[in-house]
C-alpha cells in the first residue's frame, strides 16, 4: 500500500468545506457589456397603432387549391360556424357559387349591415 506523497510544485491542495458558504452578492456590472434598462433605439413609451382600419374584418374565407394536373380542392369557411370542403372541379365550382351566397345570407354580416345603417 502506498501513502499518499507531497504535491508537485505548482499544484494546490483544495480542500473541502465542512459546511456550505453563504452566498455573497454578485457586484453590479459596469462598462460597455452591462444590461441596460430599454434596448437602445427603441421607444419606451408604447405608441398607439398607427395601421387603425376602417372597422372591417374578414369574417368568410374561400381557399381553392388547384395544382396543375391533380384535382383541385377547395374550403369554404366562415366565423359563424360554416365549415365546408370540395374535391373535384365540378364540386369546387358549386362551392364557390355557395360561398358567394353564403355572403349574403350569413346573419354575422346581416347584423353588421344592420348596426352600420341605424
Amino acid at each position: 500500500m502506498t501513502t499518499p506523497g507531497p504535491h508537485p510544485a505548482g499544484k494546490s491542495s483544495t480542500s473541502t468545506p465542512d459546511r456550505p458558504r453563504i452566498a455573497e452578492p454578485a457586484q453590479p456590472a459596469t462598462g460597455p457589456s452591462a444590461p441596460k434598462d430599454a434596448a437602445e433605439g427603441v421607444p419606451t413609451a408604447v405608441l398607439p397603432d398607427q395601421q387603425t382600419g376602417d372597422g372591417r374584418y374578414p369574417i368568410a374565407w374561400l381557399t381553392i387549391c388547384a395544382p396543375y394536373g391533380a384535382t383541385p380542392t377547395a374550403s369554404s369557411r366562415c366565423a359563424c360556424g360554416r365549415d365546408r370542403r370540395a374535391f373535384g372541379r365540378r364540386r369546387v365550382l358549386a362551392l364557390i357559387s355557395e360561398h358567394t351566397d353564403h355572403r349574403d345570407a350569413c346573419p354575422l354580416r346581416t347584423a353588421q349591415e344592420g348596426r352600420a345603417a341605424a
